[in-house]
């Protein structure tokens, strides 16, 4: 039997897990680190942490699994996109990474649109964000011109724990893709993006398909695991392009949902298709020569959890759940014609504001809290059903939806997604998602299989499947249309709340 580790960096946690090649899970570890904000609205973290919990996890796998261990094969890694990680000549880091939750660079990213316009999401088939790594480096260099002079690498996070890992300065195209440096269609860094910018590209690391090895693991590393024999770091992916594979989310039009802080609708495609808005996200698959379309909502569900935390004080904590899905029930469609906007920190796809915030509208004397309950539900699905309406619209067909996430836990709410996704939805079985992803990805660099979408057709299996109630489309159509133009009525307000 061979073994293959899933490394997934996460913002607030690293959790490594070690798969059989059969995919069953042996082991789950995980570490959590803190997130600093030295000022209101900036998001950094200390590299230092990655590495000490990489390094704590490795030491509790040796000492309860250090037989398979012996058999471990290659290890794949994945994380949080975006963040700006750069190290000096002597691969020091010269100050704490920036992280895709950073809000500082709205300067910058009026910057690059002043001077590409359209043609960023022409190159780079994604608009001007925040949260992309571009921005940041345009920060540094302006705030911090002598720490960047200093520069020698630039790196995502999770390449700097590759880097720890095996001393290799690379990265996959997954990630890659959220950098605003590469040239999505093309899958090479942008020159034209570069030297615009002063970016000398000797900085940027080495470009991987997702399946290709990058190198291997160093002795010292191995040693300490009790690994005798070579073990292969395989290039990985970004997040949610390894939650995709860990979903079986591999052919043209298979498309999954995930709900979790934030919530993600995610569809592959054999061709480069960017909405010429930049409403949605195109970055490069971790399925080599593929791209993937994705809507990303900052508040689905942070929305739950807000009104859970509020709402629910007098349940018990076991009970919770329970009573939010009878509470769902006892209202009906429409939430007795109240709207929740679920923009509880601004929004991302398809509405780029930061300054958008959350709002009921329609809330009268007789709503109780399972009316507010269920527009908080639906206001989310809402979310999510506008991003799936632009990945449609650009033409691509999807008809049935893979689930994950907290949402998968709740027959009510699958319901209600899918009946506003006009799409069957099918749960995931066994863990899925991003550490799942990454040991697939591991176990095609080292060798071990040769054919990705075979291995996730063998491997990956699906539980209950849930269709469309056709006669609940037109009713909810009715609300969704009242929710698309509620954003357009506010948008003006939220910008003048925001200057106060």
């Amino acid at each position: 039997m061979k073994y293959f580790l899933g490394i997934d960096l996460g913002t607030s946690s690293l959790k490594t897990v070690l798969y059989s090649e059969e995919f069953k899970t042996v082991a789950t570890i995980s570490r959590e680190y803190e997130m600093i904000q030295p000022h209101n609205g900036w998001a950094e973290q200390n590299s230092t942490d990655w590495i000490a919990a990489v390094d704590s996890t490795f030491k509790e796998l040796k000492e309860n699994h250090s037989k398979e261990l012996e058999s471990l094969m290659g290890i794949g890694l994945t994380g949080q996109m975006h963040g700006l990680v750069m190290l000096d000549e002597n691969d020091n880091v010269l100050r704490p990474p920036i992280l895709w939750c950073d809000q500082r660079t709205e300067e910058e990213c009026d910057d690059i649109n002043n001077i590409f316009g359209d043609e960023i999401i022409k190159i780079t088939a994604n608009p001007a964000l925040t949260g992309f790594t571009l921005s940041k480096i345009l920060w540094v260099q302006k705030h911090e011109p002598e720490l960047y002079k200093q520069c020698k690498h630039i790196l995502l996070p999770k390449d700097y724990l590759r880097f720890y890992l095996s001393g290799d300065y690379a990265t996959d195209v997954s990630d890659a893709s959220g950098m605003q440096i590469l040239d999505v269609p093309n899958r090479t860094w942008s020159k034209k993006v570069c030297d615009t910018f002063n970016i000398d590209m000797d900085m940027l690391p080495k470009l991987y398909e997702s399946v290709e090895p990058t190198g291997y693991l160093k002795e010292n590393l191995a040693e300490g695991l009790g690994i005798k024999h070579k073990v292969t770091i395989a290039a990985g992916a970004g997040d949610n392009a390894a939650a995709a594979i860990g979903c079986g989310v591999v052919n043209d039009g298979e498309t999954f949902a995930t709900i979790g802080t934030s919530g993600v609708v995610f569809t592959q495609s054999d061709t480069i298709r960017a909405d010429e808005k930049g409403r949605i996200h195109t970055f490069c698959s971790a399925v080599p020569n593929t791209w993937h379309v994705m809507g990303v909502t900052q508040g689905a569900g942070l929305s739950v959890n807000w009104f859970k935390d509020n709402f629910y004080k007098d349940i018990e904590e076991s009970e919770i759940y329970k009573k939010i899905e009878e509470d769902i029930n006892k209202s009906s469609i429409g939430s007795n014609k109240l709207i929740y906007l679920p923009y509880l920190m601004g929004e991302r796809t398809p509405h780029l504001d930061p300054n958008a915030r959350g709002a009921f509208i329609g809330l009268s004397a007789m709503h109780e809290r399972e009316d507010l309950m269920r527009a908080v539900i639906e206001g989310v699905t809402f979310s999510l059903r506008d991003c799936l309406e632009i990945i449609r619209h650009i033409g691509l067909e999807v008809d049935n939806i893979y689930l994950t996430g907290g949402g998968a836990n709740n027959d009510s709410w699958i319901k209600i997604l899918t009946d506003n996704f006009n799409s069957s939805i099918e749960k995931i079985k066994g863990d899925g998602g991003t550490n799942l992803g990454a040991a697939i990805l591991a176990s095609m660099a080292c060798g071990h299989y040769t054919d990705l979408k075979e291995v996730c057709s063998k491997y990956i299996s699906y539980g209950d499947k849930y269709e469309v109630n056709e006669s609940n489309l037109d009713e909810y159509s009715k609300y969704y249309d009242i929710y698309q133009k509620s954003y357009y009525a506010l948008k003006d307000l939220y910008v003048d709340l925001a200057k106060i």
